[in-house]
């Protein structure tokens, strides 16, 4: 979309914290993500896990997007209760439709909806491929100030499994906020919140549901809240191109499965 040329996409809740304009792009991410010592109920953790993943966009119309956000590889490098759980396999593969409702070229306003469902396609090592997958509904937003320096990205969305005694239900609230310094370099900082609508009726390590990587079968997480933070800088050397780095972490107390994570992603534009 050459009308918002200006805009960069966000990074933290990846999975589902989605652009709101219409693209055809290919995005490879990896991430590391370390684990806290202790999870739950002070259950001993700790260690990491990697992820290479392929996300891709391609635009059917002015209007509708194809989105596939989720697939790749996890790699376990956990410790504790976590390892005794998880190993290293495939991750789902999650794809849908995404509808632009408003692009308002002038006032640089853009307003989407969509729905994703996740295909129990991956590694049941890798806790995935749990219960009968999972739906995501979502609307996204953003914003152009100061002549297109400065950006704002929001999106709330709901999280739902197929089979509720197997997977948690959740709402999120993802924001963006960036600062373009030239031509070609932007900072930014991010914000997600997570809110446990519901428990699963089992659960290995209680009080314990994976954020935006995994939905682990979990009780005593309803009502629970997370919030992350990230800080990170993007370089966009042509418009078709984007590269970014960001560190993110919890700011509050309860933590689930992150003490931090570093992301770099590429995009590729068409």
């Amino acid at each position: 979309d050459r009308c918002f040329d200006d805009f960069i996409s966000p990074m933290i809740n990846f999975v589902y914290f989605e652009d709101p304009r219409t693209l055809s792009e290919l995005r490879p991410i990896f991430l590391t993500h370390k684990v806290p010592t202790t999870i739950g109920d002070g259950v001993a953790a700790g260690g990491s896990v990697q992820l290479f993943a392929l996300q891709f966009r391609i635009a059917l119309s002015e209007r509708l997007s194809l989105i596939a956000v989720k697939d790749g590889y996890i790699l376990d490098n956990t410790k504790g209760a976590l390892n005794g759980l998880l190993d290293s396999g495939w991750a789902d593969v999650t794809a849908g439709l995404k509808y632009n409702l408003c692009r308002d070229t002038c006032r640089g306003r853009l307003a989407s909806v969509g729905f994703t469902y996740e295909i129990p396609l991956g590694s049941k090592q890798a806790l995935q491929s749990v219960g009968d997958g999972e739906f995501h509904i979502f609307a996204t937003g953003g914003q152009r100030f100061c002549d297109g320096n400065a950006h704002f990205l929001s999106a709330v969305g709901y999280r739902f499994p197929v089979d509720d005694n197997l997977q948690t239900s959740s709402v999120h609230w993802s924001n963006h906020f960036d600062v373009r310094l030239t031509d070609n370099l932007y900072v930014f900082t991010e914000a997600a919140w997570w809110h446990w609508t519901d428990d699963a009726d089992l659960g290995a390590i209680p009080g314990v549901a994976g954020q935006d990587l995994f939905n682990i079968s979990a009780i005593n997480v309803d009502g629970n809240d997370l919030v992350t933070q990230n800080v990170g800088i993007k370089c966009k050397p042509r418009r078709n191109l984007e590269a970014g780095i960001a560190y993110e972490f919890p700011v509050t107390g309860f933590q689930d499965v992150i003490e931090d994570r570093v992301q770099i992603e590429m995009i590729f534009r068409y």
